[in-house]
């Protein structure tokens, strides 16, 4: 008797759970293991606690300052002569740096003016003037080792949404060598001179509000 020849297809196999989630379990170890490191250190920057000539009677909100995205994360950055940027390893800010600007110019005018009152924008609190900035630069520039801060600031009417006054200010503090620490002290220090030079500017203002445009006598 002639025996049927057996068919050419195997038998699916049952799937083996136990190998997928080993395998998924060796993919996760591995991927750990490869994103292991130690932590960057995280630079905060300070408020400094000088005083400030003048009152301005008014209540300024201080907005988030804009910024490229160069200077819109955490990343201590260094500029050479050619504008090439690059990023110092081991150490970032303690935030995104507009964020941290914007708190650390807040406690600053606390510390320094005599404003009636200093507010964020997103607090709800009716403010006189917004004080709206913008970060320039944020930066160690090398050759010559220096940290550069300058940032763009202006003062802007609640009501009528008009620029009443503007300032470009500009910090420059030696860098001792190019490293993580030296940049981030030298940059803070640099900006403590900043936000003190803007808090003062501020607190003597002589604003002249604009008068509302006069309204068109109806014809007759």
């Amino acid at each position: 008797m002639r025996t049927p020849p057996r068919s050419t297809r195997s038998a699916a196999r049952p799937a083996r759970p136990h190998l997928r989630l080993w395998s998924a379990a060796a993919l996760a170890a591995f991927a750990g293991a490869c994103s292991s490191g130690p932590a960057p250190t995280a630079y905060d920057l300070t408020a400094p606690a000088g005083r400030a000539r003048g009152a301005l009677a008014m209540q300024v909100a201080v907005a988030e300052p804009a910024a490229l995205q160069a200077f819109a994360g955490q990343q201590i950055i260094v500029k050479d002569a050619s504008g090439t940027i690059s990023f110092l390893g081991g150490g970032q800010w303690a935030d995104a740096l507009p964020r941290l600007v914007q708190t650390r110019l807040i406690q600053t005018f606390e510390n320094a003016s005599e404003l009636r009152a200093v507010v964020r924008p997103t607090s709800g609190a009716t403010a006189d003037l917004q004080l709206t900035s913008e970060i320039r630069s944020f930066e160690v520039r090398t050759p010559d080792n220096q940290a550069l801060v300058q940032i763009s600031v202006k003062l802007i009417g609640e009501r009528t949404g008009r620029v009443l006054a503007g300032r470009i200010f500009t910090a420059r503090v030696p860098v001792a060598a190019i490293e993580t620490p030296n940049a981030a002290r030298a940059l803070d220090e640099a900006l403590s001179a900043a936000m003190l030079d803007i808090v003062r500017w501020v607190s003597s203002a002589r604003l002249v509000t604009p008068a509302p445009p006069a309204e068109s006598a109806a014809s007759g």
